[in-house]
This record gives structure tokens, C-alpha cells and sequence, in this order.
């Protein structure tokens, strides 16, 4: 059974959540701050954390912090604030998704059964990966699409590999230009768009209509099998 931790400081918003949750077979922890969030973490174990941005006492944005310190549980950030630099943040700190409230129950079923597949062992962390027509292996950095070797440039490697090893999650822009050119001033989101339509054209099928290696409009990019 999957754990869920739900962190909320609106007693309606837990008992929502909580019924909805358990009534699909999960097992629900609950916290009402951001104090009792990283006890709960550190002594129940959960499998994947709902997480509220506005608590009382420690603001979500620093709970993701704290838990990334020692722990790669998925986190799934649900929250009223709908500012994209919010947004950013959270995903810059290591959240995996983020909801914004009001919300559909389904939506953040599937967002928190995305999250927990993505926790699963993955092929890509084994270095081999297989999507489409296109077969990668990160660790001896070979590429084929419709069985035809495929040459990639050290830049296109590295902005792969990021997207593979991370399959589901959504990475940001800003994460992205300082992996690949080292320095946060390095803003310029033109220079992704031109390493992503490269890439979209040496491994997806119709790179305009691309499945794989997809744009999440003004935030980032994340990878699908």
C-alpha cells in the first residue's frame, strides 16, 4: 500500500484529502505544519508527500528543502499560490510536480500515480533507456532512432541525460541553463529551445508533434516514455 503524507494547514482540505485518498486504497498520514511534516517524514516513511506552500510556521518552499537534505521522496506541491516564480521555486528545490488549487481529484490522482511510477526503479538509472523509435544508452553515450546510429553533441548528451534520468518529472529552465552552461546569468531560454529541437529531430518520430521530449509552456521540460 502507498503511503501518502498530506501536509495542509486547512482541517477541511486534510479530511478531503484524506477521505478521497484512503477510499483508493492509500495509506494517509496528515500534518498540519511544516514542523509536524518533517517528523512525520522522518519517522512514517511515506512514498510520496502532498505538500501546501502557505503553512504557519515554515513555509513549504523551506519543508522541500529540509527533506531534499537527506531524502529523494517524490513530492507533489498543492498549492493556492499561482505565481510562476512560486512555481519555479518549488520545482528548483526538488518537487516533482506542482497543482494549483482549486483542483480536480483526478488530476491529483494521476499527478501523485506519475509520481510514485517515477520512484520505481527505472531503466534509465541502469543507464539504458527506450522510448519510440529511439534507443539510448547514457552509459556507453550511444544513440539510435529506427535502429540507425545517431551522433549527438556533448551539449545534446548532456541536456538528454537530464531528461532521461528524471523520466516524468518536470525540470526547469533555469535548472537546465545552469546544468549545461554552469551560471544562473545564463538566462536565455532560446538556447534550449534550439538544443531541444535538435534533439526532437534525431529521436522522436514527428518532432513537431514530439511525445517524448516535451515543453512545459514558460517553466520547462520534461521527458515521457
Amino acid at each position: 500500500m502507498t503511503r501518502v503524507l498530506v501536509v495542509d494547514d486547512e482541517p477541511q482540505m486534510r479530511r478531503a484529502l484524506h477521505l478521497n485518498l484512503t477510499a483508493r486504497g492509500y495509506d494517509v498520514v496528515t500534518a498540519e505544519d511544516g514542523t509536524s511534516a518533517l517528523n512525520e517524514h522522518a519517522i512514517r516513511e511515506p512514498d510520496v508527500i502532498v505538500l501546501d506552500l502557505g503553512l504557519p510556521d515554515i513555509d513549504g518552499l523551506d519543508v522541500i528543502r529540509a527533506i531534499r537534505t537527506s531524502s529523494q521522496v517524490p513530492i507533489v506541491v498543492l498549492s493556492a499560490r499561482v505565481g510562476s516564480s512560486d512555481k519555479v521555486a518549488a520545482l528548483d528545490l526538488g518537487a516533482d510536480d506542482f497543482v494549483t488549487k482549486p483542483f480536480d481529484m483526478d488530476e491529483l490522482l494521476a499527478r501523485l500515480r506519475a509520481a510514485t511510477r517515477r520512484a520505481l526503479p527505472e531503466p534509465a538509472r541502469r543507464g539504458r533507456v527506450d522510448f519510440g523509435q529511439a534507443r539510448v544508452d547514457l552509459a556507453a553515450k550511444t544513440a539510435m532512432f529506427q535502429d540507425q546510429d545517431v551522433h549527438l553533441t556533448p551539449t545534446e548528451w548532456h541536456l538528454l541525460e537530464l531528461l532521461l534520468r528524471n523520466p516524468g518529472k518536470l525540470i526547469t529552465q533555469r535548472h537546465l541553463l545552469i546544468a549545461l552552461r554552469g551560471h544562473p546569468d545564463h538566462s536565455d531560454p532560446s538556447y534550449l529551445r534550439i538544443y531541444m529541437a535538435q534533439l526532437r529531430k534525431k529521436l522522436e518520430s514527428e518532432p513537431g508533434r514530439p511525445r517524448h521530449l516535451i515543453t512545459e509552456a514558460g517553466v520547462g521540460y520534461r521527458f515521457r516514455v
